[in-house]
């Protein structure tokens, strides 16, 4: 048998996203009692198969509850992305699971370039690049997995194959957002979208000895000069406490909450105040690590 393992039936996890509720284990079936996954038997040519064109999607009405719980342990589902870049383990999933509800509520198709993560908004676009060989790929995530310890992506058996990690079962990767989900309320967002932010280092050379205008300091920063990371923003503010409390658990660095009233994302959650380009990178590391979103770099009096 090859492939990876996978923790939980994807049947039963839809209905948990969708509740955003905690996930207890069905009793498993015989087949559910063998965890490892396959591919067929005869591997067949998926040249032809193309990779997704990249854009942005309305968010899946099912799969992304705030959070939810899986053996226990808590998810949180970013609300918004913005060049959210991640390093670890990529694995697959195959025939064990081809036809079975995804987390989106769309059925899995093993011979399609699609795959599962964690915590990213769905459907969202991504790009994955196998460091060990090189090879780049682009896939459409709409599941949620792999729950196994120390995996931040669960590749089809298609795009496992394009990255020739059948056999190996998992792979070291590099994953990169090509696209932004946004609400189907408010529908797409326009194309005059501000620029991305710029890298830290950057955003850390551009801003040296730099002070900000008084009235960019928002109520609940500290009283000093310092530079802080702003690890997310959401548009809800349960989200944003939620994140808060996730990010102090961690204890990297003092958390706040900033409200903004311009813009959709109006709770930004902060980290600091940091008192050098030392304490700068070394915290945006820390959350790189542990694939937490994007950080921009405020300056704050």
């Amino acid at each position: 048998m090859r492939g990876s393992v996978r923790v939980l039936p994807l049947a039963a996890l839809v209905a948990a996203l969708v509740a955003g509720c905690s996930v207890t284990p069905p009793p498993s079936t015989p087949e559910e009692d063998d965890d490892r996954d396959y591919g067929p038997a005869v591997a067949p040519d998926l040249s032809h198969v193309k990779e997704p064109e990249p854009r942005d999607e309305a968010r899946s009405r099912y799969g992304n509850p705030a959070s939810y719980q899986v053996f226990g342990q808590t998810y949180y589902v970013m609300d918004d992305v913005v060049e959210f870049e991640q390093e670890g383990l990529a694995s697959w999933y195959g025939k064990k699971f081809h036809g079975r509800r995804t987390s989106s509520g769309e059925p899995y198709d093993m011979y399609a370039m699609t795959a599962a993560h964690k915590e990213l908004p769905i459907p969202i676009f991504v790009e994955v690049t196998r460091v060990d060989n090189g090879k780049t790929i682009v896939v459409r995530v709409n599941d949620r997995g792999p729950f196994a310890e120390g995996r931040i992506i669960d590749l089809s058996y298609a795009a496992a194959q394009r990255l020739d990690m059948v056999d190996e079962g998992t792979a070291p990767v590099r994953i990169r957002t090509l696209s932004r989900p946004y609400d189907p309320e408010s529908g797409p967002r326009q194309a005059s979208a501000p620029a991305p932010t710029p890298a830290l280092d950057e955003q850390l050379s551009q801003n040296a000895g730099a002070r900000p205008a008084a009235s960019t300091r928002m109520p609940g920063d500290v009283e000093s000069d310092a530079w802080y990371l702003q690890a997310a923003a959401f548009s809800e503010r349960t989200n944003a406490d939620a994140f808060k409390t996730r990010l102090s658990a961690m204890e990297l660095a003092p958390v706040t909450i900033h409200t903004d009233d311009n813009g959709p994302a109006r709770y930004r959650v902060r980290m600091g105040p940091l008192e050098s380009r030392e304490d700068v990178n070394r915290l945006s590391e820390q959350l790189r690590e542990r694939g937490l979103g994007e950080r921009h770099l405020v300056i704050a009096p």
